[in-house]
Parts: C-alpha cells; structure tokens; sequence
C-alpha cells in the first residue's frame, strides 16, 4: 500500500513542478515583453508629446514628457506646406514604383530558382541574397560615379532627380524579396506544379495561377518590405538629390526643417510621425502575413 501510494505521489509531485516552471517561465517571458514594449514605445511616445508642443514651451524645456498648453499648429502648418506635401507625394510615387518592379523581378526570378531546378541555381540563389548584405554605404560612391558616366554618355538628366532612385532602390530590394519568395515556393508541395505540367500547363500559367495564390503571404511580406526600404531609405536620396523640389520625405525633412544650428523639433517630430504613418498602417494590417511570409520554409521538412 505505501508503495503504491508512493508510485501514485511520484507523478503528481513531477506534474505540479512542471506546472511550476512553465508558469514561472510564463511570467518572465510576459516581463521582458512588457519590458520590450516600454522601451521600444518611449521614442514615438516623446515624438508625440514633442509635436503637440509649441517653440516656446520647448525652448522652456521645463518637462519634456508633459505638454502643459497642447497645440496642433505644427500639425496644419506642415499638412498646409507645398513643400512637405511635394515630400511626400515624391515619397508615395518613388515606393509605388519600386514595389512594382520589385515584385515583376523578384516573383519570375524566386520561382525559376525554387522550382525550375538548373545547374547553378542554389549558387546563384546565395549569391542573390549576398549582394544584398553589402553596405550602403560601400555603394552610394560606385552607383554615383556610375550614374555620372551614364548622364554624360546619354544626356539624360540623372543626378539631382528623384526618379533615378526608381533605378537604384530594387538593387536593394529585389535581392531580398527574391530571397523571401525562394523559401517559401520551396516550401509548397511539389505535387502541385507536376500535377499543373501533366495536365498541360506552361511555367508561366503554374506560376500565375496556382504558386501565386497560394504564396500570398510571401508576395505580402515582401511587398511590405519593399514599400518600407524605399519610403524609409535615407542615404542614396541623400546623395543623388540636391533640389528641394527633389527630395522625398526623409531627406525633406532633415533639410528644410534643420537651418544651420537651429532644429525646429516640433514640426520635425511631427513630420518624422506623419512620415512613419503609411509603413505603421501597412504593418498594422498586414503584420500576420509578414510573420508566416518570413518564416515560410523554417519547418519544411
């Protein structure tokens, strides 16, 4: 009898400290989450706070993490500027633009690599997403001097115009989201584009009617990753313009709200708000698909 209700006593001593640990585990996944949070929403939190400020009370500097006489004038002076409005419009076309030529290259050229096997293709895969791991700051002077040559070969104005960054942003973007779209028409059953084949299907009519629908959270993620490194890019806009009427929106921001060693923080935190509102919405939405686009191919077997 003892011994049986050691035996009995030996499992439940067992489950209630596994049931111990994993509620401990719990808590402290939940206090480094909420610890996360706080210091990831602290910068967008005092950019707020900054932007419902007039000069005079951020001048005062008296606590930069109350706004003692609210205002929203920074808010209509920039959304009532041509100059911020012409930033963003240049912004909005330059994102559109490259998305789209992102996704008619990376698309055809993922689903050659994934599914149309060759000889050199996971080579030429790699080698794909490294190109995509050198700096920017390595290539800015390259594609300048590059870009100089062209316009002086065929008097086509390049420098100081804001669609040559439709030329230099998909050599960013494209690596990447080519890059996405591999692992996750790899991770697709191939049952499925050999019963597309049998049944007398082209490659181009498997890609577009069946891999496409099927890999749309892929083609979300990396539409969402496009948009984000062209409306987010800061460097090459930063080089190949000069003209304001040039500039896309980080670039207008810094230059014409920044005059010598005076920062007018107010409008710039409100324009660096109203500049993170298109990716932040984007992300709102479509976060679910960006997580399974990412992570597509992690568990194939």
């Amino acid at each position: 009898m003892s011994t049986l209700a050691i035996d009995k006593a030996g499992p439940r001593r067992k489950l209630g400290s596994m049931s111990r640990d994993r509620t401990w585990a719990l808590r402290w996944s939940y206090f480094f989450l909420v610890l996360f949070a706080i210091f990831s929403l602290i910068p967008p939190i005092y950019m707020l706070i900054t932007s419902l400020k007039g000069s005079a009370e951020i001048s005062a500097a008296t606590n930069p993490w109350w706004v003692f006489h609210p205002t929203l004038s920074n808010y209509a002076e920039l959304l009532t500027s041509s100059q911020f409005l012409r930033f963003f419009w240049n912004s909005a076309i330059v994102s559109i633009v490259v998305v789209t030529i992102t996704m008619l290259i990376s698309i055809p050229a993922a689903f050659a690599l994934a599914r149309m096997k060759f000889w050199g293709s996971t080579t030429l895969a790699t080698g794909v997403f490294l190109t995509y791991l050198i700096p920017d700051s390595l290539l800015f002077i390259p594609l300048f001097k590059m870009l100089a040559v062209i316009q002086d070969f065929t008097g086509i104005p390049l420098l100081n115009r804001w669609y040559v960054l439709l030329l230099i942003y998909p050599t960013l973007t494209v690596p990447f989201c080519t890059w996405i779209m591999i692992g996750y028409f790899a991770s697709i059953p191939k049952e499925l584009d050999e019963a597309a084949i049998i049944d007398g299907a082209s490659w181009l009519q498997t890609l577009t009617r069946i891999f496409i629908p099927v890999a749309l959270p892929g083609l979300i993620a990396a539409t969402i990753f496009a948009f984000t490194v062209s409306w987010a890019q800061f460097l090459y806009p930063l080089v190949l313009t000069t003209s304001v009427d040039q500039f896309v929106l980080p670039v207008g921001i810094t230059s014409t709200l920044i005059k010598g060693d005076v920062f007018n923080w107010g409008q710039i935190m409100t324009g660096a708000l109203l500049g993170a509102a298109p990716p932040l919405i984007i992300y709102a939405f479509l976060m679910d698909y960006y997580i399974a686009g990412l992570t597509a191919g992690a568990t194939k077997g």
